[in-house]
């Protein structure tokens, strides 16, 4: 892709060039001719260098519009799902409110959904079950610059993070067969929750507003995801 000769200050700047065409265009191409139009959401993806979260592929590769594999097993949703549920949060703006949104994320992956939540000002806590995956996501998000905004913990995502709660936001990338009643107890009052519920191989995204003694939901988009693993989600 890249000529390997001349300065290597210049490779660098090429390569950045190279990669926010390829973001703007996944943006536009992916995200805004499919209707979501939320500014401050497609700002964050046409930022976050996404091949970063997957090394190993070429950088059409990475901007490509599919889900694509990660380590361990795991995969990276296609942008426009990974929109569609930052879109579905409802994220406040940072300029509108006096403390950051706090975000729990069940199922960290390679890392790439935390740095959008944290690159819109989120302060974000994410799970994940997978001990070698939780320590490569931390890796790459503290090297871009997001390691004060992200924590993240190994352990069984579908039990949420209970000494952390409540939180205003809980997004979860794994496929459930109903949302978690530990992650709804988690869920502050006026808070939203987006998750993925359905059976193994077919799911609908799934939103769920906490008042004070109920919860909203409704479905919306089609997906598939990769199971939620645990107590509370399905058996391993």
């Amino acid at each position: 892709m890249w000529i390997l000769q001349g300065e290597p200050r210049k490779l660098a700047v090429n390569m950045r060039e190279d990669w926010l065409l390829l973001a703007q265009d996944m943006v536009r191409r992916q995200i805004q001719a499919r209707g979501l139009t939320d500014s401050r959401v497609l700002a964050a993806l046409a930022t976050v260098p996404r091949h970063r979260f997957v090394p190993l592929l070429s950088l059409e590769d990475a901007y490509s519009d599919r889900a694509l594999p990660t380590a361990c097993g795991q995969t990276i949703s296609q942008p426009y799902i990974v929109a569609a549920m930052t879109c579905l949060l409802h994220l406040p703006d940072p300029l509108d409110s006096p403390t950051p949104c706090r975000v729990l994320e069940v199922g960290t992956g390679s890392g790439y959904q935390a740095a959008i939540l944290a690159e819109m000002g989120a302060r974000v806590l994410t799970i994940e079950r997978i001990a070698d995956l939780a320590a490569q996501a931390r890796a790459t998000l503290q090297d871009l610059g997001y390691g004060d905004r992200v924590s993240i913990h190994v352990g069984d995502g579908s039990l949420g993070y209970p000494a952390g709660a409540p939180f205003d936001r809980i997004l979860v990338t794994a496929g459930a067969p109903n949302p978690p009643p530990a992650l709804l107890a988690q869920l502050a009052v006026g808070g939203r929750m987006v998750i993925p519920v359905g059976s193994l191989n077919d799911q609908r995204l799934a939103v769920l507003v906490r008042h004070a003694d109920h919860w909203d939901q409704h479905e919306c988009t089609p997906c598939r995801f990769v199971p939620l693993v645990g107590a509370q989600g399905w058996p391993a």
